[in-house]
This record gives structure tokens, C-alpha cells and sequence, in this order.
């Protein structure tokens, strides 16, 4: 229809388009309108004109109000961690670009938006096939040779050669391309101590997966395995980790060496207590004393909450930030846990998520939540590359082969691509919208998703002392769980006063940029 209509008559039906479907629904005038497409140019505008008047200023289903006054803390950014698909795949730039720059790249035939994740989590290996003192790793037989990451140190000696510095190549690789390419944080974790810190030489967990497996002997070797590679790295890697993580989800009772499918390794809270004061001195002897300390990956905000709650006062001094994983998915106190944070004046990180709904549904509902509730400074995705729906691209790391791109990608990439690092969020007002504010820019981010029947979706900025500009663009992203939209842009949306509003089918995740905004 636009080829129809002069310049300046197609700008200024544009700008009606706060909702051609509003106005079809609304009345039968507009579709006499559309009908008559020989008619006079300025009296149909007259004609469109006059028909928007006779509608309400919004004929939104749902409204939410975004608060300009709550602060829920400077956004440090979105990441990955590197084990395990960083292992199989760490040689693949393409693949870098996809997960760490902000560019499109062609991948099977397709062009993919770059995710731009700033984040990466760096795994500290735990195996090695080593002879120590008669010794050698006991491995689990559930355990498949992808997921058993290389230990650097190779026995209890602190010599020159007990260190093999030459080993997970292919991780390193992929981290160094990931700094190259924009991400600026990094994070060094363990899943286990090496195996011949361990009680029964098996870094799957212990014999019964609940009791601890570190020998006692150990817990400052672990520390210092910890605290020598981030020396290390900082010298030789070019790369300064932000912060050490000496345990993952410790308290969980499935880490069983005899059944066990990865590395990992169970810490009683004591253990874990000792362990943290054991790194914090090891990093200050290193003249690392910058390096953040984080704990404790706890498996759910629940489990995080009795952690913190039972570390005591000379733990959590030296703990620099809070990591806990999502797996508790829709359930938890999630408020709870960002209390308790917030009060100790601790920095709160979802620092591990993941399950195998391929469509992104699941996934946009807990990162929503999250935001809403647990107010994380930076949130992490678990596998780039898996089957079984966990992965972002589907994939196979035993035999390295490599899948489709998952809806799941395109959904996440509604956040990741927009909500960018020194971003304030904000209250988005509701369970299905976040929003963030960059104040150098003056750009007002807001992401929303509908799970419910399509229907339109309001968005008041009344509380901002400047929401923008009157008959402004706001450009929209959209992508629908399962199945259509994959993160297409449009320009069809208007504000309106202080207000906008835009059609969601189900299951659609949108995206808006809001220019001119003002706290």
C-alpha cells in the first residue's frame, strides 16, 4: 500500500501505526478505508485521523508500569561457561563470533545474530592419567572423555614439573577468542579438586555422593591449585580472572563417583568455610588480592540460602560475590536470597543455567523471574553446545558434530543482544517484562513475553520525568518460543504520550529500544 501514497503522506500513516490491528478491530471505518485506495491522499489521512480519535488511547490487554526510581543494580552482563562444549569445539571461530561478538554470522546456511556475551567461566580441570606415587585416577564408567577436563597439576609436588601448562588447549582457545572478541569478565571454577587431592582418586565424587571427598590434608592444595592458575594466566594468558570459585553445587548429594556423568565433588559447609579462607590467603600470597572470591554454586536459591546462612562471619568476609545456579527453576526464595546478599553489601549472580526445553519458553520464564526477584548482576548459561534441547546450538560434544541453532538461542539473544553492561535494570512492573536504562545513551531497554492468549501489551513510562518523544520509532525485536519469529526487527511501533503498546501472539518474547528517555 505505501507505493500508493506520496513521501510525506506514508510517514504520516507510520506514525498512526501506534496499532493498525487496534484500529481493525476497533472500527469498520479503516477498512473502508484500506478498500479505497484511489481516494484522495489528504482525505484518507483526514479520514485515518479522525478514526484513531474515536478510539481509547490504548486498547491493551495487560499494562505494566516501568518504575524509574527502583534500582535493582548496575548490569555487569550475560555469559557462558567454557566446559564442556569449549573442549570439543574450542578451535571454532565461527562459532565464537556467534556466542561472543554482537555481529551476524553465517552458520549452516543461515545468518545468526551474534549473542555478544561478555561473560566467560573458565573450568579448572580435574583428570589426569598420570601415575602419583603408585596411584592413578579412578574414573566413574558413567563418565564420557568430553567431560573430563585436563588438571594442570599433575601431583602433590609444587615443581616445575608436577605443573603441565600445555594441556586444555582447546579451552583456553575459546577463551582467548572470547576475549578478543568483546567479553571482559571472566570467571575460574572448579567442579572438583584434581583427582589425587581426593579421598577415593575419583573426581566424579565420593562413594556414597554425600559425604566429603577432598582429603583433609588437601584443602589449602586445593587453594593453591586454584589460586597458581589464576597467576598463571594473569602472566602468561593475558587474562585476569574477576573472581575464583573453588566448589560447585558442594552440597548437593549426587556427586558419586561410582555412577557419577561429570566431574564434581561434595564439601560439608565446614569444609567449604576452610576452603575459602585457605583461597583468599593463597590469592594474597599471589599478590592476587583484586581476584574476587565467589561461592558457593549451589545447585537452587534454597540451597544457596542455608549455605550462606551456615558459612559463619569469617567465610563470607571473604567472600566477594554470591554464585548460585538456577536448577530450582519457578520454585525458591528467590527475594530471599537477594535479601540476605543485599545485605551483606554482596553482589548476586545466577552463575549457572540450564535444562532441555529446546523451544525457550523455560527459559524466558526463569530469566524473567529472576530478574524480578532475584535481581542478579550477571546470569550464565550452562552449555552453548548439547543435545537433548540443553544447548543453545544443538550438538553433540563426544562425537564434536554440531546441530541447528535452538529457538532457545534466538529467545535468550532477545536479552543478551539489548541488555548490555553498565545498564541500570529497573522494576519492569510485572512477572513478563524487565527493563534496563543506559543513561549515556538515554535509551530505555524493555523485554516482554506473552505465555497467554495473543493479545496486546501496554507499556506506561509515565513515571519518567522525560518517557521519550511523542510519535517516536521504537524499534522491536521479536522471536516465538518453538517454533516461527527468530529475533526478526521491525519498525511499526510508536510512542504515544507516554505510553506504547504492540501485539503479542503466544509465546512471543519482544524487545524495545526506547530513545530520549530521562530518569
Amino acid at each position: 500500500m505505501s507505493s500508493l501514497w506520496p513521501p510525506r503522506i506514508h510517514h504520516s500513516i507510520n506514525a498512526l501505526s501506534l496499532g493498525l490491528d487496534l484500529i481493525l478491530r476497533k472500527t469498520a471505518i479503516i477498512t473502508t478505508i484500506i478498500m479505497k485506495q484511489t481516494m484522495n491522499h489528504e482525505w484518507l489521512l483526514g479520514l485515518a485521523l479522525t478514526a484513531v480519535t474515536m478510539l481509547p488511547i490504548v486498547s491493551a490487554d495487560l499494562t505494566t508500569t516501568i518504575s524509574s526510581t527502583t534500582n535493582w543494580g548496575t548490569w555487569e552482563g550475560f555469559g557462558v561457561s567454557l566446559a564442556w562444549w569449549a573442549k570439543a569445539f574450542g578451535t571454532r571461530s565461527d562459532l565464537a563470533d556467534i556466542f561472543f561478538s554482537a555481529t551476524w554470522t553465517t552458520y549452516n546456511e543461515q545468518s545468526i545474530p551474534g549473542m555478544g556475551l561478555t561473560i566467560a567461566r573458565y573450568n579448572a580441570g580435574a583428570c589426569s592419567w598420570n601415575t602419583v606415587n603408585g596411584s592413578t585416577m579412578a574414573a566413574s564408567p558413567s563418565i564420557s572423555q568430553s567431560r573430563q577436563m585436563e588438571s594442570y597439576w599433575l601431583d602433590w609436588l609444587n615443581s616445575s614439573s608436577s605443573w603441565s601448562w600445555s594441556v586444555d588447549a582447546s579451552q583456553r582457545n575459546m577463551l582467548s577468542m572470547a576475549q578478543s572478541r568483546g567479553a571482559n569478565i571472566f570467571e575460574l571454577f572448579s567442579n572438583s579438586p584434581p583427582w589425587w587431592m581426593c579421598l577415593n582418586h575419583n573426581p566424579s565424587g565420593s562413594d556414597d555422593g554425600s559425604s566429603n571427598n577432598l582429603q583433609a590434608w588437601n584443602y589449602d592444595q586445593h587453594a593453591v591449585y586454584l589460586a597458581t592458575i589464576a597467576q598463571h594466566a594473569a602472566s602468561n594468558w593475558g587474562v585476569s580472572f574477576q573472581s575464583v570459585e573453588a566448589f560447585n553445587e558442594p552440597s548437593s548429594d549426587w556427586w558419586n563417583g561410582k555412577t557419577g556423568t561429570q566431574e564434581g565433588c561434595h564439601f560439608n559447609v565446614s569444609t567449604q568455610a576452610t576452603v575459602i579462607g585457605n583461597l583468599r590467603t593463597e590469592l594474597n600470597n599471589r599478590r592476587l588480592s583484586s581476584i574476587l572470591i565467589s561461592a558457593s554454586d549451589e545447585n537452587t536459591y534454597d540451597l544457596a540460602i542455608s549455605t550462606w546462612n551456615n558459612l559463619g562471619s569469617a567465610a563470607t568476609r571473604n567472600v566477594g560475590r554470591i554464585n548460585v545456579h538456577g536448577y530450582q527453576y519457578a520454585e525458591g526464595r528467590r527475594d530471599t536470597l537477594y535479601s540476605l546478599a543485599s545485605s551483606a553489601g554482596k553482589r548476586l549472580w545466577n552463575s549457572e543455567y540450564g535444562e532441555n526445553d529446546a523451544t525457550g519458553q523455560t527459559l524466558v520464564t526463569n530469566l524473567l523471574l529472576d530478574f524480578r526477584w532475584l535481581h542478579p548482576t550477571a546470569w550464565v548459561y550452562w552449555q552453548a553446545i548439547d543435545g537433548s534441547g540443553w544447548g543453545l546450538i544443538d550438538g553433540n560434544n563426544e562425537k564434536v558434530s554440531l546441530g541447528a541453532v535452538s529457538q532457545k538461542f534466538f529467545a535468550l539473544s532477545q536479552f543478551t543482544r539489548h541488555i548490555r553492561p553498565g545498564m541500570t535494570i529497573l522494576d519492569g512492573g510485572s512477572n513478563y517484562t524487565v527493563a534496563a536504562y543506559d543513561s549515556t545513551a538515554q535509551k530505555l531497554v524493555i523485554v516482554a513475553a506473552n505465555w497467554g492468549a495473543a493479545q496486546y501489551l501496554n507499556f506506561e513510562l509515565s513515571d519518567f520525568s522525560k518517557p521519550g518523544v511523542s510519535g517516536a520509532l521504537i524499534p522491536r525485536w521479536i522471536t516465538q518460543v518453538g517454533t516461527g519469529d527468530q529475533y526478526v526487527s521491525h519498525n511499526d511501533t510508536y510512542i504515544s504520550g507516554t505510553k506504547f503498546w504492540s501485539y503479542f501472539p503466544t509465546g512471543a518474547v519482544q524487545t524495545f529500544e526506547v530513545s530520549n528517555v530521562v530518569l
